[in-house]
C-alpha cells in the first residue's frame, strides 16, 4: 500500500477521506471561515487547507464530485486538476457554476475528490511517420455520436 503524507495548513482543513471502502477518490472539503456564493457562470478558487508529499512517479488528480455536478451544475474548471509530486503548496479547487442559480459553498462542504495515480516514466521521440490504425485521424463524432 502506498502511504502519502498530508499536512494541514489551516485549522479549517478537513481530513481527506474515502466515503466507501472501494471508493477510488478521497473527498476534499472547503477550508472556509464563512459561506462563499458562487454566481451563475462564475468561478472561484476554493482552499482545502491541505498539502501533500507525493512520491516520485505519482500525481494527485482533483476531480469533480458527481453529485454536485448532477444536482447543481458545479464542476471543476481545469478538470482534472493535477498535483505534481514536487508540489508542496496548498491544494485549491477551481470550481465553476454551470447551473441555473447561485451556489453557496459552506465551510467543510465536500467540494471535490482526489485520486492518486501513477505517472509512468516516458520519453517523447520525434518521428517522420506513425503506425496506421483503424481510426487514424478520425476525431470527435467519427463513429456517429
Amino acid at each position: 500500500m502506498l502511504r502519502v503524507s498530508f499536512k494541514r495548513l489551516s485549522a479549517l482543513a478537513g481530513t481527506p477521506r474515502r466515503m466507501t471502502s472501494h471508493a477510488s477518490g478521497y473527498d476534499l472539503e472547503a477550508a472556509l471561515e464563512k459561506e462563499l456564493t458562487l454566481p451563475v457562470q462564475g468561478r472561484c478558487s476554493v482552499p482545502t487547507g491541505l498539502a501533500l508529499a507525493l512520491p516520485p512517479g505519482f500525481e494527485a488528480q482533483i476531480r469533480p464530485r458527481s453529485g454536485l455536478a448532477a444536482k447543481h451544475g458545479i464542476g471543476i474548471l481545469n478538470s482534472p486538476g493535477t498535483i505534481d509530486c514536487d508540489y508542496r503548496g496548498e491544494i485549491k479547487v477551481i470550481l465553476f457554476n454551470a447551473g441555473d442559480e447561485p451556489f453557496v459553498i459552506t465551510p467543510g462542504m465536500r467540494i471535490a475528490q482526489m485520486v492518486i495515480q501513477t505517472v509512468p516514466e516516458t520519453e517523447l521521440v520525434e518521428t517522420d511517420s506513425l503506425d496506421e490504425t483503424g481510426r487514424n485521424a478520425g476525431g470527435f463524432g467519427h463513429t456517429g455520436y
